[in-house]
This record gives C-alpha cells, sequence and structure tokens, in this order.
C-alpha cells in the first residue's frame, strides 16, 4: 500500500476559521463590512504599524504599492530575479521598466553588495530607480536597515516584498514597521496565514494608505474633502483617480483574523519544524536554509540545494515526487522567462540566481507534517541523491 502524498504546503483549517466565517455569512456583510477594518487594523498592530489595507491577493497589493509611488512610463524599478514573477511585474503594468539585482548567495535574498555596486554605477549612468522591491525570500527578512540607508543616499522608495515573512522580524523588529515605504503581505492559502486568497499593504505613511484605499476601490471616494466637486446628496459619490476593483471580503476578513489569533503557534511549529530538519538533513550533500544572526525566519519554505554538481537535480525532484513527497522549485529566475528574454534579459545576467535556481529544491514544510513524514522526506532525499548521481 503506497503512503499518503505529502505536499510541500498546506493550508491548515480550524473549527474556529469554520465558526467565523459561518458566523460572517450570518451577517448584514458579506462582502465589504466591518471585518475588513478589524482584519486590517489587527495585522497593522502586529507589525507596530499606523495602517493597514486589505486587498485580494498580493499581487493586486503590489501593482497599487508601485501606482501609491508614482512609478509610471520612465521609471525604473529594481527587485530580485528570485522571486515570482508578480514581484516583477507589478511595475511593468504601471508602464515602468525593471531591472534585477542579483542574491547573495547565502541568504537567497537581494545582495547588499551588488545593490550598492549597482547603485553606484546608475548614479554615474544618470537611471538610478524610483523603487526598489526587496523579497524576503523564504521567510527571511532582507538586509532592511542598509537598504534603507541605500534608499535615503540615493533616493529611491522601497516596497519591501514580505509575502513569505508575515511576522519575521530583525534585531525584534519586526518587517514593515520601520524601513519600507510599504510592505506587501499574502494570505494565500499556502502562506504562514490563510484568507483563501488575500493581501495586505502596510505603511506609517497616511497619505500613502489614503491612496492605497482608493485605488483598490475604482478610485471612488464618498468623502466630500476629496470630491472636485459639490455633493449632490448622501448618495453622492466621485471616482477621482483610475481604480482598480482589487477589494477584499467581509468573509476573507473573518477567516483572516481568526487564522492571525494562532500566528504565534504557527510561527512555533514551523520553526520546529525547520530545526529537526536542520538536524535530519545534516549528513546529506545538501545546503540546508540559511540563518543569519538577528533575523527571525518566519520559514514559509525550507530549501534545500544539492551540493554535488554530479547529482542530476531533476532526477533527484522526479525521485522526491515517486516517492510521494510534494517537492517544488521556488524560483525560475524572473529574467530568463521568456517575457523577460524578450526584454533583452539572458542566462548568464545574474549569475548567483542562476546558479541557485539550477540546485535548489523545495522540501516539505507545515505544521502539521509530523516526525515520520519529515523522516519519509529526509529518507527519500539519502536515495534520491544516491540515485541521481
Amino acid at each position: 500500500m503506497s503512503q499518503p502524498f505529502i505536499p510541500y504546503s498546506r493550508q491548515s483549517i480550524d473549527q474556529s476559521d469554520v465558526d467565523a466565517v459561518v458566523a460572517a455569512m450570518k451577517d448584514d456583510f458579506i462582502t465589504q463590512g466591518p471585518r475588513i477594518d478589524a482584519f486590517e487594523r489587527a495585522v497593522a498592530d502586529l507589525h507596530d504599524c499606523a495602517h493597514g489595507v486589505a486587498v485580494c491577493n498580493a499581487t493586486a497589493a503590489l501593482h497599487i504599492a508601485c501606482l501609491a509611488l508614482d512609478v509610471g512610463p520612465g521609471d525604473l524599478v529594481w527587485t530580485s530575479p528570485n522571486t515570482f514573477v508578480a514581484s516583477a511585474n507589478c511595475a511593468r503594468y504601471c508602464g515602468a521598466d525593471v531591472d534585477f539585482v542579483d542574491i547573495d548567495p547565502e541568504t537567497r535574498n537581494m545582495s547588499l553588495a551588488a545593490l550598492e555596486a549597482k547603485l553606484a554605477s546608475a548614479k554615474a549612468a544618470g537611471r538610478l530607480p524610483k523603487v526598489v522591491i526587496p523579497i524576503d525570500f523564504s521567510g527571511l527578512p532582507c538586509p532592511m536597515p542598509e537598504i534603507a540607508a541605500l534608499a535615503a543616499e540615493y533616493g529611491f522608495r522601497i516596497i519591501e516584498d514580505a509575502s513569505h515573512a508575515l511576522g519575521a522580524s530583525i534585531d525584534g523588529t519586526m518587517v514593515g514597521s520601520r524601513w519600507a515605504d510599504i510592505t506587501v503581505l499574502s494570505f494565500h492559502a499556502v502562506k504562514i496565514i490563510t484568507s483563501a486568497e488575500g493581501g495586505m499593504l502596510i505603511t506609517q505613511d497616511e497619505g500613502l494608505a489614503d491612496r492605497l484605499r482608493l485605488l483598490r476601490s475604482h478610485g471612488i471616494t464618498r468623502d466630500t474633502d476629496l470630491m472636485e466637486n459639490e455633493s449632490d446628496g448622501p448618495f453622492y459619490y466621485e471616482q477621482v483617480t483610475l481604480g482598480y476593483n482589487y477589494r477584499i471580503t467581509d468573509l476573507q476578513a473573518a477567516l483572516g483574523t481568526s487564522q492571525l489569533a494562532r500566528l504565534p503557534a504557527r510561527h512555533a511549529e514551523r520553526e520546529a519544524r525547520a530545526r529537526r530538519y536542520d538536524e535530519i538533513l545534516a549528513d546529506l550533500s545538501l545546503k540546508l536554509t540559511p540563518r543569519i544572526a538577528g533575523h527571525v525566519s518566519a520559514h514559509h519554505l525550507y530549501v534545500v540545494e544539492i551540493l554535488d554538481e554530479k547529482t542530476d537535480r531533476r532526477a533527484l525532484f522526479e525521485h522526491l515526487r515517486e516517492s510521494g513527497i510534494g517537492a517544488n522549485v521556488h524560483y525560475i529566475p524572473v529574467h530568463i522567462q521568456p517575457d523577460y528574454t524578450r526584454l533583452g534579459f539572458a542566462r548568464g545576467d545574474f549569475p548567483a540566481a542562476e546558479t541557485y535556481y539550477d540546485r535548489c529544491i523545495t522540501i516539505p514544510l507545515y505544521p502539521e507534517m509530523s516526525d515520520a513524514d519529515q523522516d519519509r522526506v529526509a529518507a527519500a532525499l539519502k536515495s534520491g541523491l544516491a540515485a541521481a548521481r
């Protein structure tokens, strides 16, 4: 009898979540209601942040973050090639140009040294970025204090893509609370907590928060202070800018708020599972998940890298899948996607990201895993490494 399939991640829904959503369904509002405000406030407070703006997904959040920072044609946005395509596409939605900063092989995040060098060259060439989007890959925060110092020196704005990093911190300070102009969070089903689909932008800037709220809802306001014309009555509204329907629902906010209450426990469980992998995989020819002093990872992903150049990554991946292990790969570098090679990017442009991609495999990590599940993953990796040489 075959063993059950172990996915690389999965949502965790308990009875309190079901009860919260059912209660929302029985109330007067199931789309735009008070639970959205409560969810926004809870997430903002968690990050010691003044404002939270909930949206339908993190891609929408990245898009309107760029718009709120006035990204448009002729502007340049830099991000990491080791990310999902949404982190780069958001700038292109606004008509801006995109470029990348190679990764640090140790952290798999944007390389601070590469960023410093690229900024110096860009300044000399008179083509500095308007916005930089660092990615907190796998839940490990980027060197945000240092990136913020560079932003002050070179005059760019920061959108921190913390889609993997809800609740992560640097020296006790949570992501989103201090260094970025806007921080983006994700509540997709496989993230640390979920609202089924959903995203949020957190910011300390009231003006940015007001603009983000306009942009997520068609650019429409009922606030008379923002209107250009005299109100015709209590029914009156105005579209004061071009916006989008990027709204989240009260049902999703109810689920997200219920899930948020368990975040400390979820973090502890993920940390325990990650530590156990560190122990049981230590003897294999693999580079394990990085640990950086002062940085607390949210452990959204656990990624290993093959160290032996003779090992066939595809053969190992297929062995894991055939063994019932839901391996995945995060990420194919954005710049080698066909839509980006047509823009002039090519293999060889960002070698650290490409080397990482060629040897990385994401293995299952989620709190409901058992020790036996992790032992199965370790055994499959061991046999797969032997077979893939």
